[in-house]
């Protein structure tokens, strides 16, 4: 297979949240040729991809990576130089109402991607072979639950408590043995809860400032002392570009923003924020609500990305107070793209309030 002028990436699930930002980032900045492969469910939004959907070097498949006979098509046709691949069921309040998604997409399609790779490169031509990379993109829930201190690193052990957290794991695994057992060079990303602008208004951010601009309850899981580390999703795209530039074959890179919050903390920062910038609806903290918890939640996640920071150079731009005002005025400014799947999606419903057995 003959050398590209410029690199070739396949991207998975690019039509996502985390998908989407890297896209725009290896299209429109980095002039790196992508080809976009997405199945489309509810989630993903072609649409956050306008800025790029016309470039050259951008194209795009609606394709279930489970397919594994069309992914070994899609890599023999694009002849790609390295997999991104983020195709993911990611809400864990829905894995809890229905798993089987979880486990077909996370675990079955992640196999099929590394088959399918491992197919494309160990036909290419030496130098090609070793400079391909196949990068397995993952979340710090794998890990489990944190106490009161410390922080996950490259060597905490997997203990997954949700649906979704499972089935990333199973991929991370499969992606592991892959590398271990046929030498693919497959390199393991792990991050914290990312924000920022095209979230689905399912997760906690965008239903925050959606309710909130509608007028409705904000509902907060038990006290919402849940801690998460918060990073803005163009940091997390900029770390994975350092990634497929630099990481090392069979390393793990944990990728956090150094910005822990509890959940509640959170919620009234977006109460206090509307309240200067849509004050016609102040004090909007009288709209939190705390309902029951859900199923198996997780008290704390906190990432130490020191070693991603050593090794790559990359560090984290935002901090939360100015990525959070930034994720505020663009929901503000962009109702054309959020209206629509408040009225015909998702209208913010409660999910995951499954009784555990027992």
């Amino acid at each position: 297979m003959k050398e590209h002028p410029i690199p070739r990436v396949l991207v998975t699930g690019g039509a996502g949240f985390i998908g989407s930002a890297l896209c725009r980032l290896l299209v429109g900045e980095a002039g790196i040729a992508v080809l976009n492969v997405d199945k489309l469910t509810y989630a993903g939004s072609l649409a956050a991809l306008r800025a790029i959907e016309d470039h050259p070097s951008y194209s795009f498949v609606r394709q279930d990576i489970a397919d594994l006979d069309a992914m070994r098509r899609l890599m023999a046709d694009f002849d790609p130089d390295a997999v991104l691949h983020l195709a993911a069921e990611s809400h864990v309040d829905r894995s809890i109402d229905g798993a089987r998604a979880f486990v077909e997409t996370n675990v079955v399609g992640t196999f099929a991607m590394l088959e399918a790779a491992r197919a494309h490169w160990v036909a290419l031509a030496p130098a090609r072979r070793a400079a391909f990379r196949f990068i397995q993109v993952s979340t710090d829930e794998v890990y489990g639950s944190l106490g009161a201190t410390g922080a996950f690193d490259a060597a905490s052990p997997y203990d997954p408590s949700s649906p979704y957290a499972a089935t990333k794991a199973a991929g991370d695994h499969l992606a592991r043995a892959w590398h271990r057992t046929h030498g693919l060079p497959v390199i393991v990303t792990n991050c914290s809860n990312n924000y920022g602008p095209f979230q689905f208004p399912e997760k906690l951010i965008p239903l925050m400032v959606l309710n909130a601009l509608e007028g409705r309850p904000l509902p907060v899981y038990g006290a919402g002392t849940q801690v998460r580390d918060w990073l803005h999703v163009e940091d997390h795209a900029r770390a994975l570009l350092g990634v497929l530039r630099a990481g090392r074959p069979g390393a793990t890179y944990l990728i956090g923003g150094r910005a822990e919050r509890r959940n509640i903390d959170v919620v009234v920062a977006i109460c206090h924020a509307l309240d200067r910038l849509r004050p016609q609806g102040a004090p909007h903290a009288r709209l939190i609500t705390h309902v029951a918890d859900r199923p198996g939640h997780d008290l704390r996640y906190a990432i130490d990305p020191s070693a991603t920071e050593r090794e790559l150079g990359w560090h984290a731009v935002e901090d939360f107070e100015s990525g959070l005002a930034r994720t505020l005025r663009w929901y503000l400014d962009n109702e054309w793209w959020w209206r629509p799947l408040r009225e015909r999606v998702y209208a913010g419903e409660r999910l995951g309030a499954a009784v555990p057995a027992g």
